[in-house]
């Protein structure tokens, strides 16, 4: 018992959580094994099992870790409509920065609820919806319309900025689709066609900022402030 306690004193919960980010950073969620981590830590099993039950734990630790550390500090001036967008801006840099957080917030949201993430993104986003005026019966709609949006178009980002069109960079990858694109039936998909040549060049974070704009305009259209 005295080695067990040993060992958790050498460790800590934020230790472990820390590592276990770098190792989803690294290698995604398929990298992540409490046998990488012993390693990474030069530690035993049991050394980590004495501050972490499971994966599963493991996984949602190192999601709230890295969202707490996005939100963590609330704009303090501006209007509502700035707030969303510097909060949008940060949760979206942080599942760019690490691609494996879309989906797991997708997880915790889902299976986790009433864990320390979900609660955490419904405030950081419902506080300005509130403050736009929208009415209380309103809110939960509003927020959650908000955050999919947020969620799902940064998630996207992440997955198109890994996927890299077979080892091709960032900007070579949108090239080749936009060229497929025009290269489709002009009769078929006229549209697509057109739209191709927007998307050479584009600047994800200003295509991400251009739609939340779009759905909290319309949040703002749907409930107009009182007079």
């Amino acid at each position: 018992m005295a080695t067990r306690t040993r060992r958790s004193d050498a460790l800590s919960r934020e230790r472990i959580v820390d590592a276990a980010v770098e190792v989803l950073d690294a290698s995604g969620e398929s990298g992540l094994t409490f046998r990488v981590l012993t390693e990474r830590l030069a530690t035993g099993a049991g050394a980590i099992y004495w501050h972490v039950a499971n994966r599963d734990e493991l996984l949602g630790a190192a999601t709230d870790g890295v969202v707490a550390a996005a939100l963590a500090d609330r704009p303090s001036a501006g209007s509502p409509e700035e707030e969303l967008r510097a909060v949008g801006l940060r949760l979206f840099d942080a599942i760019d920065d690490h691609p494996w957080l879309g989906t797991q917030l997708g997880v915790q949201m889902s299976r986790s609820p009433t864990g320390p993430t979900t609660p955490r993104l419904v405030e950081a986003f419902g506080r300005p919806i509130r403050d736009l005026g929208v009415p209380e019966p309103a809110w939960f709609t509003a927020t959650t319309t908000v955050l999919s949006y947020v969620l799902g178009a940064a998630g996207q980002n992440a997955v198109n900025g890994r996927a890299g069109g077979g080892g091709l960079g960032r900007a070579e990858f949108l090239d080749a689709t936009a060229a497929a694109w025009e290269a489709l039936d002009e009769d078929g998909y006229p549209f697509v066609r057109r739209v191709a040549r927007q998307m050479r060049g584009h600047d994800d974070q200003e295509q991400f900022l251009a739609g939340l704009d779009l759905v909290v305009g319309g949040i703002r259209a749907a409930h107009p402030p009182e007079r």
